[in-house]
């Protein structure tokens, strides 16, 4: 669902951290590592529910609860790796002609994002379905896939100059519509769970703004500050879509909420403003600039949180856990936040659990008969036919060597499930 722009530097000792699709579960790469977090009980312990040694990663995605991982390491960027993370296999892989700069999972498609191409997978068989080529260079990566299958859409940078917005239709493999979200490049856009809404922000980084991905109409205007310009760097919508998170290079995170009655009632009052109020509101703006009248009409933070320091990379997310409304923040220092949410505005969130990545001592699910030479996304992995015949061929696959039942394979891990008879070497 949502990555960290920008890669962790692992000699710094940073950490790449990842949340999957609807929050239930936490992907962390270390020096030599990666490992799974289950969040179902994360008000007071954090399950590692898998472990394994690694290359060094820079991306991992999560599909859902399942048992299927994409993964990229440093060793080899500009190869994906397809893994059954239970049964310790890996599936495929593909190779491509340039960096992997992000790989985007839902349960119909897999993205995945060059510097000037887009490259849309069948999730079910990994077939490239569709190339987007030559879109504006997007050095960072920056995309977006709605974790909706019956809204299946992709976002990416239209321009390299402005705020535009393309989106395209996955599953119809059709340009759907572009929005013209900013004046300054993009910084970061969100889907909704639905699929329906997406949040923009600039490099500008003072304004957020949510759209329909549908016909492109603006729903809301939120001002994150006035005095300082700052770099977005992760944007989310709650689990519940009435909330939007977001954390930049400072040491404050913001919270939004989305209120959609107000919304649509202001909306009537603007179509029906002929009483005095509606008079004297539209006289007096008539009289300022249009900054100023923007800022008047632009949501405020519902809440906020304040860390310890700026300038750390940290990704947001608002999900429900044991009935309780959370939010959580990974940062790539190495720790995971669980703050409360207030009821009121301007309350403050408070602190419930702060989780240290890097310590062990959570519980491992035990990985019976583990061969020590088998490394998912390691040194020892399956390497490329493409690559091993001297190619480096855009979207080329390799099944795994020795493996007649890859397409099952492939099935059982979307599903997270096992086909019957079979033994995985994590139970």
């Amino acid at each position: 669902m949502m990555s960290l722009l920008g890669r962790p530097d692992v000699d710094a000792g940073e950490v790449f951290v990842n949340f999957n699709q609807n929050i239930t579960s936490l992907a962390v790469a270390t020096s030599g590592s990666y490992s799974l977090y289950s969040l179902g009980s994360v008000d007071s312990t954090l399950d590692k529910i898998y472990h394994t040694k690694s290359d060094d990663l820079f991306l991992i995605e999560r599909l859902f609860e399942s048992s299927l991982v994409a993964i990229v390491s440093q060793r080899a960027p500009r190869k994906l790796k397809v893994c059954h993370f239970k049964k310790q296999s890996e599936i495929c892989n593909y190779s491509y002609s340039n960096t992997i700069l992000a790989v985007k999972l839902n349960r119909e498609r897999l993205i995945v994002c060059l510097e000037e191409s887009l490259y849309i997978h069948n999730i079910q068989d990994m077939k490239v379905v569709h190339t987007i080529r030559d879109t504006p260079c997007n050095q960072l990566g920056l995309c977006a896939l709605s974790s909706s299958s019956d809204h299946c859409y992709l976002a990416y940078p239209g321009s390299v100059t402005s705020g535009e917005v393309q989106i395209f239709d996955a599953i119809n493999l059709h340009a759907k519509t572009m929005i013209p979200a900013h004046d300054t490049p993009l910084a970061a856009i969100a889907f909704s769970p639905s699929g329906t809404e997406i949040a923009t922000a600039s490099e500008r980084g003072t304004v957020i703004r949510v759209f329909s991905s549908q016909d492109g109409s603006r729903l809301f205007e939120l001002r994150r500050g006035l005095k300082r310009c700052v770099s977005i760097v992760s944007l989310s919508f709650s689990t519940c879509a009435e909330y939007l998170v977001s954390s930049s290079n400072t040491e404050t995170v913001h919270i939004f909420r989305l209120d959609r009655s107000a919304a649509e009632s202001n909306e009537h009052g603007k179509q029906s403003g002929d009483d005095w109020m509606g008079f004297l509101s539209k006289t007096v703006t008539s009289y300022l600039p249009t900054q100023v009248t923007d800022v008047f009409s632009q949501g405020r933070a519902f809440a906020s949180v304040t860390l310890p320091e700026a300038g750390v990379r940290r990704m947001c997310a608002i999900t429900t856990i044991q009935k309780q409304l959370r939010l959580l923040i990974a940062s790539q220092d190495g720790y995971l936040y669980v703050y409360s949410i207030p009821s009121i505005e301007g309350a403050e969130c408070q602190l419930i659990k702060r989780h240290d990545l890097r310590l062990d001592d959570n519980y491992a699910m035990d990985v019976k008969g583990l061969n020590s030479n088998v490394c998912i996304g390691g040194a020892a992995g399956v390497p490329n036919a493409a690559a091993a015949a001297g190619g480096g061929g855009d979207g080329k696959a390799t099944d795994k060597p020795g493996s007649s039942n890859a397409g099952a394979s492939y099935a059982s891990a979307v599903k997270g499930d096992e086909p019957a008879g079979s033994s995985s070497s994590n139970n």
